[in-house]
């Protein structure tokens, strides 16, 4: 491999899922059991702004970021936004019920996989957030907690829309 050859392998490696050349990809489907024992589908949730967030009970940064996003899903779920938690790696399911509760965590909890999380993402980052548009397509992934400005930026702007180029009514939403 030449020299130039290394350098536009090693650009297309730095770009994350999201964007390879400024396309965004289509969000990888699942059809996982969440605490509960029901089938959560990323298609069940088509039309949406779908957040899901990659996380652990032990990991002190996911514990502080989840009253956040229990917060945002409540203040933002008429304006289509669903988050997803997923565990990674797999951890005991009475433990993760036991912790979502304490939280009163208000959004589907799912036992992950290391498969699926390599479908969205190679980065050992917890927590680790993929942010889907309403179209099905991975907009953002966020290494690390979701901050306040990152939500604004990066997200709210989504719920915004209906669809690729489309603007919701924002009166409707008051």
């Amino acid at each position: 491999m030449t020299l130039p050859g290394i350098v536009v392998t090693i650009i297309m490696i730095a770009f994350s899922a999201t964007s390879v050349l400024g396309q965004e990809t289509v969000a990888p489907q699942f059809a996982l059991k969440d605490v509960n024992g029901r089938t959560v589908r990323l298609s069940d949730y088509q039309g949406k702004v779908v957040v899901i967030n990659f996380w652990a009970t032990w990991c002190p940064p996911c514990r502080a970021e989840m009253p956040d996003l229990v917060r945002l899903q409540r203040e933002y779920a008429k304006r289509g936004l669903q988050i997803i938690g997923i565990t990674y790696p797999p951890e005991r399911r009475d433990r993760v019920v036991r912790f979502a509760r304490s939280l009163k965590v208000n959004y589907p909890i799912i036992l992950g996989t290391r498969e699926i999380k390599a479908r969205f993402s190679s980065e050992d980052t917890l927590p680790l957030t993929v942010v889907i548009n309403r179209d099905g397509k991975v907009s953002d992934i966020i290494s690390g907690i979701l901050l306040r400005e990152e939500f604004d930026e990066k997200i709210k702007p989504l719920l915004m829309k209906k669809t690729e180029g489309e603007m919701r009514d924002a009166k409707s939403d008051h």
